[in-house]
Order: structure tokens, then sequence, then C-alpha cells
């Protein structure tokens, strides 16, 4: 037996309505039916994406997910310098400024629990 790959990323966070909220108001992503009543999954592809409350006995520190970055694709070119623009206007914390890069238009910021998230143009 051996492991495929990656199929399925949650973040565990801390106040599951306004991560959920973060994630398709500010970002874009939409809401999969289902999904059990603890999490809120997204119709992301080709990986599956969600955000949860934390496992029992799980404290989040106040910047989890250290040393793990979470990339984000856009859909069209130059929509990550956009979404950037917008999300630094509203006061979202950008951790590294717009930049190509062999990904396409690349940038950072930080999620309402202090994941590092970086989107990239396709």
């Amino acid at each position: 037996m051996s492991v495929t790959g990656i199929d399925f990323v949650a973040l565990q966070v801390r106040d599951l309505a306004r991560s959920a909220e973060f994630y398709e108001k500010r970002l874009g992503l939409k809401r999969a039916p289902g999904g059990p009543p603890n999490a809120v999954v997204f119709a992301t592809e080709p990986i599956a994406f969600a955000v949860r409350e934390p496992l029992p006995g799980v404290e989040l520190p106040e910047r989890p997910g250290t040393g793990v970055v979470l990339w984000l694709a856009t859909a069209a070119a130059g929509d990550a310098q956009r979404l950037h623009d917008d999300l630094k206007a509203d006061g979202v914390p950008i951790v590294a400024a717009p930049a190509d890069s062999p990904f396409g238009r690349t940038f950072s910021l930080a999620d309402p629990d202090g994941y590092v998230i970086t989107i990239h143009d396709r």
C-alpha cells in the first residue's frame, strides 16, 4: 500500500462562522453541499478545502500553521493583483506583497486565525 497524495485540506479555526465568512466573502470560495456540522467545506478543485472547529484537546497557538503555507489559485491572470488590492484596502493583513513568480503573480495574506495563505494566478 502507498499514499497517493494530498486529497483534503482542513484548517482548525477559533471561530468557524468568522472564518467561513472570510473565505466566502473575501476570497470568493463557494460552499460545497453537505459537510459535517463542525466544519464548512468549500467546493475547491482539485483538492477539497475546509475550515473546521478544533479537534478535542487542540489549543490553537497565536499563529497556527507556522511553517506551512496554503496556496490558492485564482481563476484568471490578473485576479491575484486585483484581489490583493481589494483585501489591502479592506485592512486584511498582507504578509508578502505581490510579485511575479514562476506560478504567476503571487502575494500572501493572513487569515483571521493567522494562517498564511498565498494567492497566485494560474
